[in-house]
């Protein structure tokens, strides 16, 4: 049965995830700004990808959650930065039965967007390299588009399995991976031990994965951003260890030499980033922690004057 799902943000992974979920049958509606809402309406959506071109038009775009109404299902998919201000918008979307999934690198998210919606949101995260070339452009680069998602630890009221198999079922349906993992809390932070230290790293250093892995200074410093996200997680209750930075280098020495990190292309381009919630974040939680971050300290110092638009563009 079609769905009623409402898209937020719709740059590389709302678009491609919403794409195929529209393309799927599904009523999606993407609610976006400024050029990319214009592209919408305009000319509709455009994906590519090695998993199938998609071209959509007519699709169903809005600019505020309170035009569109109660939806089955709500996709975060804006920068994780925009989350915190932009989650009390939401509450129009949100109805009786109405699922919330964040999709964005970091591990804040969905603690913000809880907030503001209460128990409809859950914990989740998306996996995928893709990139928006243009505004209602995306670019599918590789890994099948994943999405993993689980009831939040501590909520009141979870819901049922059976609800969650049945949207597991459905994002299988439109040609999605989902990824289902029996803590997903460690998985969350597993992924920001993956993209973080990629993206700060690689925003210093300004070459692409090949090159950063290349210098074994380099590869040390990589190593220790990862240990320290390791040691704050655990010190936040997460369960991590060793097999986590193994499982991470596994993946690091099969990237793309070419390949960048996005939080590393919007540092270099000077677009808005998830600075503050990535290595910011790291900062601040080791701080209250108590747990020691020296080298995410260090690439604080260097990224933030450009980062926090401190510095002429």
């Amino acid at each position: 049965m079609p769905r009623r799902i409402a898209v937020v943000g719709v740059g590389a992974i709302g678009g491609l995830f919403g794409g195929r979920l529209a393309a799927a049958g599904h009523e999606v509606v993407f609610l976006a700004r400024g050029a990319t809402l214009d592209a919408l309406v305009e000319r509709g959506l455009i994906v590519d990808s090695p998993e199938g071109d998609l071209r959509l038009h007519p699709v169903h775009g809005a600019e505020h959650a309170a035009g569109v109404g109660v939806v089955d299902l709500v996709l975060v998919c804006v920068k994780a930065g925009q989350v915190a201000s932009l989650a009390p918008t939401l509450r129009p979307l949100v109805g009786d039965g109405t699922l919330v999934i964040p999709m964005q690198n970091g591990v804040e998210a969905s603690g913000q967007l809880a907030a503001a919606l209460g128990e409809a949101v859950l914990e989740g995260y998306s996996r995928v390299i893709a990139e928006a070339v243009a505004p209602g452009h995306i670019r599918h680069v590789a890994v099948t588009p994943t999405i993993a998602f689980a009831p939040r630890v501590g909520a009141a009221s979870p819901p049922e399995e059976g609800v969650l198999a049945g949207w597991r079922a459905l994002f299988r349906g439109a040609g999605l991976h989902v990824e289902e993992t029996p803590d997903v809390q460690r998985a969350l932070w597993e992924k920001f031990m993956f993209v973080e230290p990629l993206g700060a790293v690689g925003g210093a250093a300004r070459v692409p994965f090949g090159a950063m892995l290349a210098v074994p200074e380099t590869r040390a410093l990589l190593d220790a951003c990862v240990r320290e996200i390791m040691a704050v997680g655990r010190a936040r209750g997460v369960s991590l260890g060793e097999d986590s930075v193994a499982s991470v280098w596994a993946r690091y020495d099969k990237l793309a030499p070419e390949g960048t990190a996005s939080l590393q292309r919007d540092l270099m381009a000077g677009r808005p980033s998830e600075f503050d919630a990535q290595t910011a974040a790291i900062c601040r939680m080791g701080r209250v922690a108590e747990v020691p971050t020296p080298a995410h300290d260090a690439l604080y110092a260097v990224l933030a004057p450009k980062a926090l638009g401190r510095t002429p563009a």
